[in-house]
């Protein structure tokens, strides 16, 4: 029997699809902003351009996601008191990620800006991590099983 906490299917992947997508092109552009300066600039550029465009689109996704797992998921999950430790860690990295996406996007001066990449690049790598820790757990506790 699957546990009260755990999500509808299509939601659940929706939420792993988009989460996907968001750590991939992450990962990619971290790859192509390096390389912007070698012998290929040019296309590292472009494409460092455009994995950034779907990174903030699919970021701007996961918000919504993010806001919808609040009533469906967190805070029964809190009232039952199962996963806190995780729960608490997963919602303090989602707003660490947020923070320093707002700070990328509209702060200027480059000391701080290096700062606040390097913040969200370090957090954003130990995400997947967490989620999978946090996914764990809490089917561990609740005795849930992975494929309903």
């Amino acid at each position: 029997m699957p546990s009260p906490l755990q999500l509808d299917r299509r939601f659940r992947w929706t939420v792993y699809a988009v989460f996907g997508v968001l750590f991939l092109t992450g990962l990619a552009w971290i790859v192509a902003d390096q390389l912007k300066d070698s012998a290929e600039s040019e296309f590292w550029q472009k494409a460092a351009a455009n994995l950034l465009m779907i990174h903030g689109g699919s970021a701007m996704i996961t918000l919504l996601l993010l806001g919808a797992l609040f009533p469906v998921h967190v805070t029964r999950a809190w009232r039952t008191g199962i996963n806190r430790v995780t729960g608490s860690v997963m919602v303090s990295i989602n707003v660490v990620l947020v923070l320093t996406a707002f700070g990328l996007y509209y702060l200027g001066p480059d000391n701080f800006r290096l700062w606040v990449s390097d913040t969200h690049i370090v957090v954003g790598l130990a995400l997947p991590v967490v989620v999978f820790l946090h996914i764990w757990l809490g089917r561990r506790r609740t005795g849930s099983s992975q494929n309903r």
